[in-house]
């Protein structure tokens, strides 16, 4: 048996990980183990994404919990080292970039054991982002890179990964995605938030460089109360967005807007569902820039960077900064010309899963002297 060990923590790990989990299950041969940090652990932020996407109970879980970056990241490896040194696996699988993503992976370097990164390869060059530090160091240290757009095969080139290593294989976040779409829109009716299907906004914000700033924040709840007088407004609150709101004494001021609704996270399937019936959506979240370009729903990014550029230049994603001056620009643009929805990026088709364990049976699999290619249509 192939004994491979898939390390999750965090909820977009989730959406990434439930496809190969899925696709490795049809291998006789290979033995998936997969490994919960902790990262996200309560039943809103992690739990119910298990029960919705059929990803089956952690086989080990490390209940780590929330903390500053060092201190969880310590507890991880702490955690990681002694679990992969007892399952001698043959290879350890990451996804993504939050702080599960390195931990795994500087832990199975360290111990020598082969490491595939899924999701490799992307760049917003903007090292003030945790998430982009994560990627880096993640592909310093991997041996196998499942990359998902153009842009990320020529990052990874230009850092001197060889091209037998480099593999474009299309998104596992599509994957997942595309397996859930229809049912999540047919199961998702917006009357319940009190909108109509196509006529409202949907906001999202949780990254520190938006939140953690009183200055920022209350400047983007400029821009959303300038957007409410126009279009409905459902706004999901992460909980670290409820908490600086209340920190930075905003909470009165969005709770004061007329035409916001404020709502608790959602579950994945009630997400995509809003996603996929909404009229625009401003959020500052990186897997969402590919979910609406395949949803064709147009997206402002409230970032002044982007790490996925083929949802910009092909897609229906906008990056308009975090400025209010910036944001209300685009929403005045929107309303009057509306958006491009663009076309959806090479490979995005729903088989990435099926792509990357091929190979990573030939990757891992000691007896094997050839490891697959694919061959891009």
């Amino acid at each position: 048996m192939m004994r491979i060990l898939n390390v999750v923590g965090a909820r977009p790990n989730l959406m990434k990980i439930a496809p190969l989990l899925s696709e490795m299950s049809h291998y006789p041969d290979i033995e998936p183990l997969l490994v919960h940090t902790g990262q996200h652990y309560d039943k809103n932020m992690s739990g119910v994404f298990f029960d919705e996407l059929g990803i089956p109970t952690p086989d080990y879980h490390l209940n780590v919990g929330s903390g500053s970056h060092g201190w969880q990241m310590a507890q991880m490896i702490l955690g990681l080292e002694p679990l992969f040194q007892e399952l001698k696996p043959n290879g350890v699988v990451v996804v993504g970039d939050v702080n599960s993503t390195l931990a795994g992976a500087l832990v199975a370097s360290q111990l020598q054991i082969p490491l595939a990164h899924v999701e490799a390869g992307l760049r917003s060059f903007d090292r003030s982002m945790p998430e982009e530090v994560n990627r880096i160091l993640t592909d310093a240290v991997a041996d196998y890179f499942f990359t998902t757009e153009e842009s990320a095969n020529e990052n990874l080139r230009r850092e001197g990964v060889a091209e037998d290593k480099l593999f474009f294989v299309g998104s596992v976040m599509i994957d997942t995605l595309l397996a859930n779409r229809e049912q999540a829109i047919a199961e998702m009716d917006p009357l319940v938030h009190g909108v109509n299907p196509k006529d409202y906004a949907l906001v999202t914000l949780h990254r520190p460089s938006n939140v953690d700033s009183s200055e920022v924040l209350s400047g983007i709840l400029e821009a959303i109360d300038f957007l409410q007088e126009h279009l409905p407004v459902l706004f999901t609150l992460h909980p670290r967005t409820r908490k600086q709101l209340q920190r930075w004494g905003l909470w009165e001021t969005v709770q004061a807007m007329r035409n916001v609704t404020l709502l608790e996270p959602l579950s994945y399937r009630t997400f995509v569902g809003l996603m996929g019936q909404a009229r625009l959506i401003l959020s500052d979240s990186s897997g969402m820039q590919e979910e609406t370009t395949v949803l064709g729903v147009p997206s402002l990014v409230l970032r002044n960077n982007i790490e996925r550029p083929v949802t910009v230049k092909q897609g229906s994603c906008r990056v308009v900064g975090n400025s209010p001056e910036g944001i209300i620009a685009a929403i005045e643009d929107f309303l009057q010309k509306g958006a491009q929805r663009g076309t959806c990026p090479k490979l995005w088709d729903g088989k990435a899963a099926q792509r990357i364990v091929k190979i990573l049976h030939s990757c891992f699999c000691a007896s094997s002297s050839k490891i697959e290619r694919i061959v891009c249509p």
